[in-house]
């Protein structure tokens, strides 16, 4: 056992902890367990990472500042989270674990991005900043190879289309809300939203929840 240090290797396509997100009725996010719903999925996620991190690291814990290297493989090239987003749901696992005191500690970090259709997961080790160090440089490749070319996320709409739509009218899209629980017609005024408005459920149902 090397002393500073700890890897975690979990398998599964990481998830977001922003696309499980429900508001309660003051606003407030929160993140339910034992809804049997899809929104359960980021607390089972996070508990997965508790568990497999103390277990794939028995009797450590680590207390200073730390460094982080993490590699995160994806299923598929075009259909996964924002890497940016997904460290905090790995670095809350992590820290429930009881393998860091607090996810503060993480002063310096490289996260990489990769594809692997058959085995799916992410790859974090943490190095203690007392006996380690982080170097790193940016070279040009001898030879260059072809670029990986993006576009706007299907949800963001460009200012020019925005300018040419009219605007909805409310209270027809109000009345075509349907709870995603008892799939009951509601008002927005007595719904609350999750995964960025793609998911809507009455408040009724939300209490039920808890």
């Amino acid at each position: 056992m090397t002393e500073g240090y700890a890897k975690v290797i979990i398998k599964g396509s990481p998830i977001s902890k922003s696309n499980f997100k429900l508001f309660n009725v003051n606003g407030r996010a929160i993140l339910p367990y034992n809804s049997g719903k899809y929104h359960d999925r980021y607390a089972l996620y996070e508990e997965q990472i508790a568990l497999e991190a103390r277990c794939q690291n028995p009797n450590i814990v680590l207390t200073e500042a730390l460094i982080a290297v993490l590699k995160v493989y994806y299923k598929s090239r075009k259909r996964h989270p924002d890497t940016n987003n997904i460290t905090k749901s790995i670095f809350d696992g992590i820290e429930k674990s009881g393998l860091i005191i607090n996810d503060a500690q993480i002063r310096r970090l490289i996260i990489e991005e990769f594809y692997d259709e058959e085995n799916p997961r992410f790859e974090l080790e943490l190095f203690a900043e007392s006996m380690y160090k982080m170097e790193y440089k940016i070279v040009d490749l001898e030879n260059p190879i072809a670029p990986i070319e993006y576009s706007p996320p299907p949800n963001k709409k460009s200012f020019n289309n925005n300018l040419t739509k009219s605007k909805p009218n409310i209270k027809n899209t109000e009345d075509k809300i349907l709870c995603e629980v008892c799939g009951k017609k509601i008002k927005k005024e007595n719904s609350l939203s999750a995964n960025k408005g793609q998911i809507v459920i009455c408040k009724d149902c939300f209490k039920k929840l808890f």
